[in-house]
């Protein structure tokens, strides 16, 4: 174990850490700062996930690792949604292998050593409208779409045209229970956050059937 894997056991709560982090832990150059980084990496010490980022080996971790809140600091700018989120609340039945997520940025995909993650752009006044803030403990927080928000995402990006849930639910196979969960406020959320036509006509045919 070099020093630099010592420090980050002693000085850093979280299992996953960035390059700053790292700078501040260990003196010198960067260059001393990659050999370290690089002989750790080659010694199975420290998980290179994506540029900049790390995690330390799960014989090290002090803590689980979450993917979900791994996906937040993969993409800054993004909160979980579509399947993923789906899957989390319940209403869908097939578990996901993928963390998949909506983002501002250009939609990306990452295939790390520590899960799938898929990002896709979905244009919206507010991106954080409607999303959750989740905080697992003091060092895990993440971001989810509210099941909702999170079928407002999918019909814009499978171009769906739905404007009742029959569609809805013979397409996701989401129980007929589990849109009683949607409130009036998740409605008014998501109001005027879509400029897509698809989504409009969803989110109002929706609302007009469960609330009228």
């Amino acid at each position: 174990m070099n020093r630099l894997v010592k420090a980050i056991l002693q000085q850093v709560p979280v299992p996953v850490f960035t390059t700053l982090e790292i700078s501040h832990l260990v003196h010198g150059s960067a260059n001393t700062r990659y050999a370290l980084v690089k002989r750790a990496i080659d010694d199975g010490d420290i998980i290179h996930i994506k540029r900049g980022l790390y995690t330390l080996s799960p014989l090290y971790r002090k803590r689980e690792l979450n993917p979900l809140c791994v996906s937040q600091l993969i993409v800054t700018l993004s909160y979980i949604s579509l399947e993923t989120a789906l899957s989390l609340h319940g209403w869908i039945p097939e578990a996901v292998r993928s963390i998949t997520a909506v983002t501002s940025r250009p939609s990306a995909e990452f295939d790390t050593p520590v899960g799938h993650f898929a990002y896709d752009r979905v244009p919206q006044k507010t991106l954080f409208a409607g999303v959750e803030r989740i905080q697992d403990n003091a060092y895990s927080v993440w971001f989810r779409a509210t099941g909702l928000k999170a079928l407002a995402d999918y019909v814009y990006l499978h171009g769906c045209t739905w404007t009742s849930s029959r569609t809805l639910l013979e397409s996701l196979r989401i129980e007929e229970e589990s849109l009683k969960e949607i409130t009036q406020e998740n409605f008014l959320e998501l109001e005027g956050n879509y400029s897509n036509q698809r989504v409009v006509r969803f989110l109002e045919g929706l609302k007009k059937e469960l609330f009228s």
